[in-house]
């Protein structure tokens, strides 16, 4: 099973690449598929988005196709 990975901003920087599709088990979180990628990364001030929806980081992955990762953003 693989899913599409989009990075935004920041989180560009953070993972090394802006799209990129991932082989995923069935039991995997957004949360441990991006620790796999880096052990050190500190999720905390990012979102995640699971086919265009927001979800939590230990969220199951499921049949979902595309995992979005959010940076925080400001308005003015």
């Amino acid at each position: 099973m693989s899913i599409v990975v989009l990075a935004f901003a920041q989180s560009q920087d953070l993972f090394g690449f802006s799209r990129q599709e991932l082989a995923c088990e069935p039991g995997d979180t957004a949360r441990s598929l991006l620790l796999r990628l880096r052990p050190d990364a500190d999720l905390t001030h990012l979102r995640v988005a699971l086919d265009c929806e927001f979800s939590t980081w230990d969220t199951p992955l499921g049949s979902a196709r595309e995992l979005a990762i959010i940076p925080p953003v400001s308005g003015g």
